[in-house]
């Protein structure tokens, strides 16, 4: 069910950026628009995690999944830039309620079937960020801008549908017992004073923001080099591609690399691949570095997820994804802002390079964890 509504973040992320560029926003602008994909699910998902810790997944699931479907069919009845700023809010808090029920709801499980499960979730994202991309260019290139909205319509719709199926067994927890430490009132400081906790969200914040950056700057930068939508579409399911591969053979992977060596290695793949992203402006060059940066990125997301789950007290999973989530939308929101307006005074370049950097700062710090022999780090 979260894979129609990932589809459709990941292509409505295309779409409004590429509407937007042909409506003649500013790159500014551009990446004002796509930081509203961002601005509420930062402000809501600590909430958003308390309200499903107490009523369970149905109920957010599937006001999450109408949400995602409604941005998507507003700009399809209504292409405007007011239709634009608006679809990008509903399908950011759309899918940000649909993806910390869903984390909650599979990582209730054993240590062992938790990480299955999430490996199971990420394979299957990859498969819908593969598709979102690549239906986005196409369909704009050969339907136009407004039809490209309504097909992304159709994956939340399904979605839905099959919340609806399921409304059984996603069933409501029982309540807290009398006495138990889950009635005290809630604080993030609590979650965050959890050192392994802690180390979890940074790390996941920093390779969300490289995703998010390069979902961001990829499409501004085709257009700068005279690409076509559909090209640019295919470089970026290139990148999605990529994580759908590495994540067939994570059980592979996984029984050579613990999770932090993992995150480390997949830190400086992916600076070396920020580094020479610009330095190329054929398209097989750039699906080349995008595929990199997929196997790259692609190979972090089930550990950290287990490891986030293990490392929650008990009774406050959901909202320690909440506090993940606001981290990646506090990215997704920054970045499109501050590198929109940078982009528009040094070039694109220098965007890529910078974060290059903070890849290569963040890898440097997280390699004492790599080869740390701590227990608490393992699965």
């Amino acid at each position: 069910m979260n894979m129609g509504n990932h589809m459709a973040l990941t292509g409505g992320r295309i779409a409004v950026a590429l509407t937007a560029i042909a409506l003649g926003l500013s790159t500014f602008m551009v990446g004002m628009a796509m930081a509203l994909f961002a601005v509420l699910p930062m402000l809501l998902s600590v909430r958003a995690g308390r309200l499903i810790d107490a009523i369970g997944v149905r109920r957010p699931m599937k006001v999450g999944a109408a949400m995602t479907f409604a941005g998507c069919a507003l700009p399809c009845a209504w292409n405007s830039r007011p239709a634009l700023l608006l679809a990008a809010v509903l399908v950011g808090t759309g899918f940000m309620m649909c993806q910390v029920a869903t984390q909650n709801h599979l990582g209730n499980a054993e240590a062992g079937q938790r990480l299955r499960n999430f490996s199971l979730l990420s394979l299957m994202q990859a498969v819908s960020g593969f598709g979102g991309p690549l239906l986005t260019g196409l369909a704009i290139d050969h339907l136009g801008y407004r039809y490209a909205f309504g097909l992304l319509a159709l994956p939340p719709l399904l979605s839905l549908w099959g919340v609806h199926l399921l409304r059984r067994r996603l069933a409501r927890p029982p309540p807290p017992l009398p006495g138990s430490p889950t009635l005290a009132p809630p604080r993030v400081r609590d979650l965050v004073a959890i050192a392994p906790l802690r180390r979890v969200l940074l790390a996941n914040m920093t390779l969300s923001g490289a995703w998010d950056t390069h979902l961001f700057i990829v499409p501004i930068f085709g257009v700068s080099i005279g690409l076509s939508a559909t090209t640019i579409g295919v470089v970026l399911s290139c990148f999605a591609a990529a994580t759908f591969v590495v994540r067939l053979l994570l059980p592979v992977i996984q029984r050579y690399l613990a999770p932090w060596k993992l995150v480390t290695v997949a830190m400086f793949m992916a600076s070396a691949s920020f580094l020479l992203y610009p330095l190329f402006d054929t398209v097989a060059m750039l699906m080349a570095m995008s595929f990199l940066l997929g196997l790259a990125l692609g190979s972090c997301q089930p550990s950290l997820l287990a490891l986030l789950h293990q490392h929650s007290p008990p009774g406050r999973a959901a909202e320690a994804a909440g506090i993940r989530m606001a981290l990646i939308n506090t990215t997704q929101m920054s970045v499109p802002m501050a590198f929109g307006a940078l982009g528009a005074a040094v070039g694109l370049a220098p965007l890529f390079w910078a974060y290059s950097l903070i890849l290569l700062s963040s890898a440097w710090r997280t390699r004492k964890l790599a080869f740390a022999p701590r227990p608490d780090h393992r699965e």
